[in-house]
């Protein structure tokens, strides 16, 4: 269709697998399988509900009648309603019990808890996978000497590995935010129009006993471990931000690693997959731009500014429920869980296919390498039997006199040179130039990256390895 408004954010970067977890068709046979659950519970605390109608409703559990619903939602303005009608099309003897007892948002609330968990099931899946890209890389180049940044200004040496390592961290914080969220989502279950489960009490001949086994019985036949203990009429949307929250910590997680590869690819250290036939600009075909990397931050500042959604959402609700919570959350929800869908494939796609150029990694780093040196050079000069306070001076003037041949006249660092050439240094330029091996001033890093990986990633994706090895499809 090309005469209406379409989300890129299914036409252009979301997964198949996540647009179906938020597709209507997810949903209504959610529903069913809610409804399902009910009546089998009801039935085995003793109201009259046979197998017979049981096995009616797992029947057409997944044969909806889209077209009866729809054409019934006309007349009777009513989702929930118009499938109820539906389903007892399909299940006439069953149509009497479907729904007993419960409210709109006994399948409308439990379905979105359903959904968002196996959204974030899905997100675990890719977020995993990112980590295991990149432990990767970091492995690979734990020992590749490169120039470390403080406010983008030269800074002692790191190496490439080391600098993946702060990535990595940052997407492990958010994998125990999505473990914790993930661990402790309850279902609604079935409280009735204000939470105080009143119709259960009519139901039940007022066994308060046998309603207390309802919500923990529904919450089992739906693979949950529990329901909230409380709730009005919908469960608490302080759940949304929660889970908002975590959507939004991946999204800064990605927008700080995509930073860092744009300024790299500006750099020339380090580059994105750049495909034979990309078009990298219009006007100058020479140009490779981090177009992937740049759409990662894009749509990161989208899902950080979208967790307001369900905060302020969750902040207005009125006593036990108002309606202004749901055309937010059927935008917010599901638009910030496809967002991070694609940011996670992009993340995967650009680490699976980073390239670096340790030659001009390593042209860079020893362009500066001498002003990072002086230290040692000044306490081999020391140990020679200089004077400390006096070769402090002279390194610090040097210095600037190296910094403004750079600077102003646009030539190399000579301040090897110009030490060499002072006697108070008793120094050889050969001498000065052995102290240049970059590896001596990159500290530990090798080392703790090598520590990192063993003792703090390898452990995590050892116990998820059943799903590790996503590739991910970019369509442009």
């Amino acid at each position: 269709m090309t005469d209406r408004y379409q989300s890129p954010l299914s036409e252009r970067y979301a997964s198949k697998e996540m647009q179906y977890i938020f597709s209507p068709d997810m949903k209504f046979r959610t529903w069913r399988r809610l409804w399902i659950a009910l009546a089998e519970t009801e039935k085995e605390l003793g109201l009259d509900i046979t197998d017979e109608q049981i096995a009616e409703l797992k029947a057409h559990q997944d044969d909806i009648n889209y077209d009866v619903a729809k054409e019934r939602e006309k007349q009777v303005r009513h989702d929930v309603m118009s499938h109820v009608y539906a389903y007892g099309v399909q299940c006439p003897k069953a149509k009497g019990i479907i729904h007993l007892g419960a409210t709109s948002c006994y399948v409308g609330d439990n379905t979105d808890i359903i959904v968002m968990t196996e959204a974030l099931k899905l997100v675990k899946k890719k977020l995993i996978n990112v980590i295991d890209e990149l432990a990767k890389f970091a492995e690979e180049y734990k020992a590749l000497p490169t120039l470390a940044f403080t406010h983008f200004q030269p800074a002692q040496p790191t190496t490439v590995g080391k600098r993946a390592t702060l990535w990595i961290q940052e997407f492990l914080l958010d994998l125990e935010d999505l473990d914790h969220v993930l661990s402790n989502m309850k279902l609604l279950g079935s409280k009735g129009t204000t939470g105080t489960q009143a119709s259960f009490l009519e139901l039940f001949d007022g066994d308060h006993e046998t309603i207390d086994k309802i919500d923990p019985m529904i919450a089992k036949k739906m693979g949950f471990e529990s329901c909230y203990p409380v709730s009005g009429q919908t469960y608490s949307r302080k759940v949304d931000t929660r889970v908002l929250n975590v959507l939004a910590g991946i999204a800064a997680s990605a927008h700080k690693f995509s930073n860092d590869i744009r300024l790299l690819q500006h750099l020339k250290e380090i580059e994105e997959p750049f495909e034979k036939s990309q078009i990298g600009s219009s006007a100058m075909a020479y140009k490779r731009n981090p177009m992937r990397s740049e759409r990662i931050a894009s749509l990161s500042r989208f899902v950080m500014a979208d967790v307001i959604n369900p905060m302020i959402t969750s902040a207005t609700q009125w006593f036990e429920r108002t309606l202004d919570d749901s055309a937010n959350k059927r935008l917010s929800v599901p638009e910030g869980f496809l967002a991070v869908d694609g940011i996670l494939d992009l993340c995967l796609n650009v680490v699976d296919g980073l390239v670096v150029y340790p030659k001009v990694i390593e042209k860079r780093l020893r362009s500066e390498l001498p002003f990072m040196a002086t230290e040692n050079i000044m306490m081999d000069a020391v140990k020679a039997g200089g004077d400390r306070q006096e070769l402090h001076e002279k390194i610090r003037t040097l210095s600037m006199e190296a910094g403004r041949n750079v600077k102003e006249k646009g030539l190399d660092n000579n301040l090897l040179e110009l030490i060499a050439a002072d006697p108070e240094f008793n120094m050889t330029l050969e001498d000065l130039q052995k102290t240049m091996d970059p590896a001596r001033y990159t500290g530990r890093a090798k080392e703790q990256v090598e520590a990192f990986l063993k003792n703090v990633v390898n452990p995590i994706l050892e116990e998820n390895k059943e799903i590790l090895g996503m590739k991910a499809e970019i369509n442009v």
